[in-house]
This record gives structure tokens, sequence and C-alpha cells, in this order.
């Protein structure tokens, strides 16, 4: 079995790559990954399979071919510019994001006799305003953000590739990651990380939107074991529809902000300050909040159980289930 991850620099990629190294893929072992990211992906601990690791810019001329040179059996396509950098850089955000993507099924068509599985870290900016109070699985894309436009030509590239046997691809459309560890990144939705991480390691933490605003959250854990999951799940039943909404937890920021007081006390929930911003409550308040997610759930995809498990994860997973002093 051989891994190549796109992005394998990045929060998930990290945590991916350690999945892979405990659990292997599907029941079989690793025998080499190839990780990939603008810096530097070495792993931080060694791995019990082979590891190359690559540093630069994918969507480079000739870079896509070196990638799939040695005919990975599954790619995590995990790399992309975020929501809030491609919406301030129009033309890197479609060179990277869609240019780059398609040059890497380009160069995986031109390899004969390979399709291998791809997994496309897809998103919920693919929707946006006015959406239902449920999204179901075949309501219309309709995209609010350049990034998210990016990525819905994204998905109609795979599935289109997929069809013409090319590559056996998935894209998951993911809810907002949280609780991230690590620093800030120039996503619009990193709030909803933030606003939880700092004031847990005693840091002020700016919120731009009202506590009346739903989101639609998976946690780091639940998103990973959805990228593993697709990696070798079945395709044949979804026929020309690659596209899954992925399961997650609704909740308000409020909510959020209640379970961060239940949990780490008044002082800690305290550290949040109210800083309006119009462009990330319009962008992320575009966003649906509450999927049904049938497909994905007849598939075997499941999730988290609700906010306070997902508060809990953070911090047995990132603080070694210390909290800060009331």
């Amino acid at each position: 079995m051989k891994i190549l991850i796109l992005g394998a620099a990045g929060m998930l990629g990290r945590k991916l790559l350690a999945r892979l190294a405990a659990e292997g893929l599907g029941g079989a072992a690793v025998a080499t990954a190839v990780l990939h990211d603008v810096v530097d992906p070495a792993p931080s601990a060694a791995l019990p399979f082979a590891v190359a690791c690559h540093a630069g810019d994918y969507a480079a001329p000739g870079a896509a071919e070196t990638l799939v040179a040695g005919r990975p059996d599954v790619i995590f396509h995990l790399a992309s510019i975020v929501s809030g950098e491609a919406e301030a850089r129009f033309e890197e955000g479609y060179r990277v994001n869609l240019d780059g993507t398609r040059a890497l099924f380009e160069a995986i068509r031109r390899l004969p006799g390979y399709a291998p599985r791809v997994v496309f870290a897809s998103s919920l900016a693919v929707f946006g305003a006015p959406c239902p109070d449920v999204v179901e699985d075949d309501y219309l894309c309709a995209p609010s953000s350049s990034y998210g436009v990016q990525k819905a030509m994204v998905e109609l590239l795979l599935a289109d590739y997929s069809r013409r046997g090319f590559i056996d691809g998935l894209a998951l459309r993911l809810p907002t990651v949280c609780v991230r560890p690590g620093r800030p990144n120039a996503a619009l939705s990193g709030f909803l990380s933030s606003i939880m991480r700092e004031p847990l390691n005693g840091q002020e933490a700016v919120l731009p939107v009202e506590e009346a605003m739903r989101v639609w959250i998976a946690s780091p854990r639940a998103a990973v074991s959805y990228l593993l999951h697709a990696a070798t799940l079945d395709t044949g039943p979804l026929g020309a529809r690659r596209s899954l909404n992925m399961p997650g937890v609704s909740v308000t920021v409020g909510e959020q902000i209640a379970a961060l007081r239940a949990r780490a006390g008044a002082r800690v929930a305290g550290l949040i300050r109210p800083a309006p911003d119009p462009t990330v409550a319009r962008v992320v308040g575009s966003w649906p909040q509450r999927f049904a997610a049938a497909r994905a759930h007849q598939l075997g995809f499941a999730g988290d159980a609700d906010f306070p498990a997902i508060l809990d994860t953070y911090i047995e997973e990132e603080l070694g289930g210390r909290l800060p002093a009331p």
C-alpha cells in the first residue's frame, strides 16, 4: 500500500499520518508514504513505513507528475488555499485550488493502467445562502465565496475523471473542523477554534460574529476518520455522485462558549472579546447550519456526539486532559 498526502504538514495531514502509522489502512499495512506541502512536511517521530518528503508548490509545472510517478494507491488531497486567503488573493486561490488539482488529475490520467483512489477534502462552503434549515444530499451547490466555488469546481472534475475511469475519487464535504490545535490560519471560520483554543491557553480570543450564529462542525478526530473510511470505501454504490456531505454537530457560537464555561470556568470563557467583522459574518453565515448527511450515514461515516464531546477531545488530545485554573 503506497500513500500520497498533499497538505501533509497541515493539522489534518499530520493527524492522518499518525492514524495511518497506528492503524494502517483498511486492515492493510502502509509500505510507503509520500508527504508533500509548501513547507517541509517531515514527521516529528519515527514511522513504521518508509517516508519520502517533498516541499514545494504542487501546482507548479511538472510537480504533479513527480508526485504521482510512484503510482500511489491512495491519494489524500488536503492541500488548498484556505477560505480567507482565497477570497483575498483571487488569482492565487484559483491557481492552487483549481488549476493545481486539475494538473494532478491530468498527471494521473497520462499514466497508462493507473486509476488510484483519490480522497479530496472538499467543504460545506460549496453551499451558500439562502439554505434550508436542514440541507439534504440533493441540495443545490451555490457558493458564496471564491473558495467555495473552487471546491465545487474540483468536485465536478473529480466526478468526471471518475466517470471516465481515470481516478476512483470521493469528495468529502467536511464540516468546519473545530477545535483545531496550533496557530490560527487565514480561514474565515478559524475563530470557531480560536475562541476555544486561545482561552484554554490563557490568551484572549476575538469573536467576529454574534453568539446566535449556528454552525456545522466536526472534531479533527472525526474528520480524519472520514478520510480513512473514504480511502477503502466501495465506490460502486455511489455511481456518478461522488460528493458526500459529512456528518457533523450543529451548534451556536453561544453554545460553544457555554460549553467552554462549563468545562473551564467563567474566567477562561471571559477571555473571549467581541469584535464584529462583517466579512466573516457574511461568508460564514452563508454556510449551512445543519445537514441530513443521509448518504454518508448509510455508507458508514460516523461523527461526533455533540459539542461538549468535541471540546473534551481537544482537551484530551492537545492539553493532556489538563484545564487552566478557574
